[in-house]
């Protein structure tokens, strides 16, 4: 199936390892010119080689060093991704974090911090780019949330932030149609990939991690990477035209809400 996504623009944030790069790796698979972004030199650089060896073209791969929490890295990721590439036909926001624990030992400049790399880098990205869309006649704006922002699970400040995410988009698909623009959220379940914190957990406490598995995932696995980022290729694409302010499980069955 012909996604037509050859010649758009993607930004994906957070788009050197995990579910970024995979989603990256999806894009640039169907033709797309990607941006990316993230805080290590070399992790970046190891991304581009994977993308260019996907698509052949240096020139359709774009890396910027960036902090997602910071508002002026974020101006400079879009800006250098309509310079360099040309406009946005897709945003792709995969930062996220969520430390901490109970209520009472959580302080507030945890929460902040949950909020400050998840929730804002979110909001700040789509503004800047929906100008960029508007004038390309329409876009695609995803979130990577999680099976924890649509049903209690994970850490407290994960389970407020994701489901942040997921209310925004739906906000967004409402406020932005009549622009043309797409907004939906992907909310993933345990996925393993190297360096991830399943794949952490696998190693340290490899009993427990089975233990997990069996107890919890239906299939008897963890899903992959990739399996994420071909769901971010297809609602990035016109093949998903009346797909909006939608939130889509991708997660083996193991979340137990029934919508």
């Amino acid at each position: 199936m012909d996604l037509g996504l050859a010649g758009k623009v993607a930004i994906v944030t957070g788009g050197s390892r995990g579910l970024g790069l995979a989603a990256a790796r999806a894009l640039a698979a169907e033709g797309a010119r990607v941006a990316i972004c993230g805080r290590t030199e070399a992790t970046l650089a190891d991304a581009v080689r994977q993308l260019v060896s996907i698509n052949g073209r240096a020139e359709d791969v774009l890396a910027v060093r960036a902090d997602v929490s910071r508002e002026e890295d974020l101006q400079r990721l879009v800006e250098d991704t309509v310079e360099r590439l040309g406009g946005v036909d897709v945003l792709v926001n995969n930062v996220g974090l969520g430390k901490g624990g109970g209520l009472m030992d959580t302080p507030d400049d945890v929460w902040q911090q949950a909020f400050d790399q998840t929730l804002f880098p979110a909001i700040r990205a789509s503004r800047l780019v929906v100008p960029h869309m508007q004038r390309r006649g329409g876009g695609v704006i995803l979130l990577i949330a999680s099976i924890w922002g649509r049903e209690s699970g994970g850490r407290m400040t994960y389970n407020a932030v994701k489901a942040a995410e997921i209310s925004l988009g739906k906000a967004l698909a409402q406020q932005l149609a009549a622009t043309g623009i797409r907004v939906n959220s992907i909310a993933p379940g345990s996925i393993l990939f190297d360096g991830g914190s399943w794949h952490q957990r696998q190693q340290s406490d490899p009993e427990a991690f089975a233990e997990f598995v069996a107890r919890d995932l239906p299939f008897g696995r963890l899903g992959r990477a990739e399996e994420v980022g071909d769901v971010v290729a297809f609602l990035a694409s016109s093949r998903a035209s009346w797909i909006s302010g939608a939130c889509v499980t991708v997660d083996g069955c193991q979340s137990r809400s029934n919508i």
